[in-house]
């Protein structure tokens, strides 16, 4: 993948979201909730006031409605500032 996040962006590989509850049912995809945490695939350098202090693979929390959701190369991705990021998992 070609693509490099500026300044103190960063790309996200979402989680998936849970097929089934705990009781075993499956969940239509229409009652599925949008994952809250995902995987770094890229990084930018961080900028002279934010240093960035995630890196690529590490397991990330986000909020709910952090970041713009794209696609490349046919996948869904998450992009959006490191300030956006709860915590590393």
């Amino acid at each position: 993948m070609n693509v490099k996040p500026l300044a103190d962006r960063v790309l996200i590989e979402p989680n998936p979201a849970e097929e089934k509850t705990a009781g075993g049912l499956y969940i239509p995809d229409t009652a599925k909730e949008k994952p809250l945490a995902g995987k770094v695939v890229a990084a930018g350098p961080g900028t002279s006031d934010v240093k960035m202090e995630v890196k690529v693979g590490d397991q990330v929390l986000y909020g709910k409605y952090a970041g713009t959701e794209i696609t490349i190369e046919g996948k869904d991705y998450l992009i959006m500032k490191q300030g956006d990021i709860l915590a590393i998992v």
